[in-house]
């Protein structure tokens, strides 16, 4: 089976007989097998409980096996007149309703099953946007357990909206922020953490919800494990966890009305996670990590700059405030309603220039800071003869 060549999921449920397997158990007897091998965490290192043998798959393979089986353990348990393709591509298509990008490359086919792993290539994230690839790594995708949770309750309730998973993301947001702020002595790591978790969610929000709503919000056992599967993965930053992180976590554990052994077993599964696969997963606040998502990103930003520094210049060139504060940003820090002007009126220029356009999606704000570094080096004589100008005035 190769899960990048087209049919590949058909061959997948031929091979694993889901019908028979997966009768009469559903996700909570799975929920820690999909934990083990890494799907909850965001990092498929193995197809889950190894159903299916390790072909030498990448890690983004791995991680649509494991969706797909994920979808069908919820599709076998509940009564539906409907197939497994057919339920999955209404699921999302009704909750993507009126994102044209989601659904401009699935319509256009009429195979509900070539449907289908299109629209799990996408979730996945698989495409060409190195945003999304830098990101992939860590946060984005243990948030695929959402559309599991959200396709569940579809198939029990027969309604399925964007709004649901929002909830589900608005809940866990709330949660993991509370845990990565809870640390007293927080690294700048720490912080770049924090800043990566809130720019990785698939929905963006004006606020946070406040943590006690959230903790009220949570209404399923399996929820609750999984909300406190990612916070003992929030606290996992340093590679061990201290007497304060335990407290956390077990109070948190409390608080979500889980059992003091599911509780435990949180963090003790995550340190196991981490040990046992540690030349494959970097720790998710570790320097390595965020130094790779600043490096990569360092790449794409000067690459995109370079192909674009005519129009680029151009366009600077006409918005003279900006080009100013561009400058003196080499010299001095910007203040923060400084900051906040260059980031608006920088994003107004790129929506001129479609190649950066990709500065615009969720995650392309936290990108800006290398885009304000690149652009005097890469173009210095329109802003030192800017900043003679400057001086004149």
């Amino acid at each position: 089976m190769n899960p990048s060549a087209s049919g590949w999921i058909k061959k997948l449920l031929k091979e694993l007989k889901p019908h028979e397997l997966f009768k009469d158990n559903d996700l909570e007897v799975y929920y820690r097998h999909f934990r083990d091998c890494g799907f909850i965490y965001g990092s498929n290192v193995t197809v889950v409980n190894n159903w299916v043998k390790d072909n030498d798959f990448e890690a983004d393979e791995i991680c649509k096996i494991n969706l797909v089986i994920a979808l069908h353990i919820a599709y076998t348990n509940h009564n539906t007149t409907e197939d497994f393709y057919t339920e999955v591509v209404n699921f999302y298509n009704t909750i993507n309703k009126g994102k044209v990008t989601f659904l401009q490359s699935i319509i256009r086919s009429k195979d509900i099953k070539d449907q289908t792993e299109k629209i799990i290539n996408k979730r996945i994230q698989i495409d060409d946007n190195l945003i999304d690839k830098s990101f992939n790594y860590f946060i984005t995708n243990a948030l695929l357990f959402v559309d599991v949770l959200a396709f569940r309750n579809y198939l029990k309730t027969g309604v399925a909206n964007d709004e649901t998973i929002k909830e589900y993301e608005s809940i866990i947001e709330s949660i993991v922020l509370n845990t990565l702020n809870s640390k007293k002595q927080k690294s700048d790591y720490d912080n770049s953490l924090i800043e990566l978790f809130e720019q990785s969610l698939r929905y963006q929000r004006d606020s946070v919800l406040l943590f006690n709503e959230a903790i009220a919000s949570v209404d399923t056992n399996l929820f609750a494990r999984y909300c406190l599967d990612l916070a003992a993965m929030a606290t996992w930053t340093d590679a061990k966890l201290d007497n304060e992180e335990v407290l956390f976590l077990n109070n948190l554990g409390e608080q979500l009305n889980l059992t003091q052994h599911q509780t435990n077993e949180a963090s003790k599964t995550i340190a196991q996670f981490y040990k046992t696969y540690r030349s494959k997963v970097p720790l998710l606040g570790s320097k390595n990590i965020v130094k790779t998502f600043y490096d990569n990103s360092t790449n794409m930003v000067l690459k995109l700059i370079k192909r674009n520094s005519k129009r680029l210049t151009q366009e600077l060139l006409e918005s003279k405030e900006l080009l100013i504060l561009l400058t003196q940003s080499t010299v001095r820090d910007l203040s923060k309603d400084e900051q906040k002007k260059v980031q608006e009126q920088l994003l107004d220029v790129f929506k001129s220039i479609p190649s950066l356009a990709i500065f615009i999606l969720p995650g392309g704000a936290l990108l800006l800071p290398l885009v304000v570094k690149f652009i005097p080096k890469l173009l210095p004589s329109a802003f030192d003869d800017n900043r003679i100008e400057d001086e004149e005035e």
